[in-house]
């Protein structure tokens, strides 16, 4: 099963825009910082946007820059913007109606992972976009 990374891609642009203040960031200055193609970034971007997390200025000089302070974003926030829908989903199809496992085990295991959602979500409330910089300038310092 793989995982998606655009959650910690997004935590890492917004990290980035949090340090940058009010300057426009390009998208190719971003991609640089990230490791990827600006297009993954770009398409990122958008969906930041939409949540209204990120405010773009295309053309020339443009670029990317926080729309709501830093402190003001948690990580759920960037989870919800970047991962929208259930964390969890049941298999498209039904499992076998007449079997006893099968019959029972989506129900049980909803229950089990409702509550792990639940507290994923207030976990990712609890760190902010400024937490992260925090830790940020802290590791840089420190391997200084």
């Amino acid at each position: 099963m793989r995982h998606s990374s655009r959650v910690a891609v997004a935590v890492h642009v917004l990290t980035l825009l949090a340090a940058s203040g009010e300057e426009l960031v390009p998208s190719d200055a971003i991609a640089g910082s990230v490791n990827t193609n600006a297009a993954v970034i770009r398409r990122l971007l958008q969906a930041l946007t939409r949540s209204g997390l990120v405010r773009t200025q295309l053309g020339p000089g443009g670029g990317a820059t926080l729309a709501v302070p830093a402190h003001q974003i948690t990580l759920r926030d960037v989870y919800d913007a970047v991962e929208p829908g259930a964390l969890f989903r049941m298999p498209t199809a039904p499992p076998n109606p007449l079997c006893p496992i099968g019959r029972h085990v989506q129900p049980a295991l909803e229950r089990h992972l409702h509550r792990a959602s639940d507290a994923l979500a207030r976990e990712l409330s609890r760190s902010t976009i400024a937490d992260l910089a925090v830790d940020v300038r802290a590791a840089a310092r420190h391997a200084a």
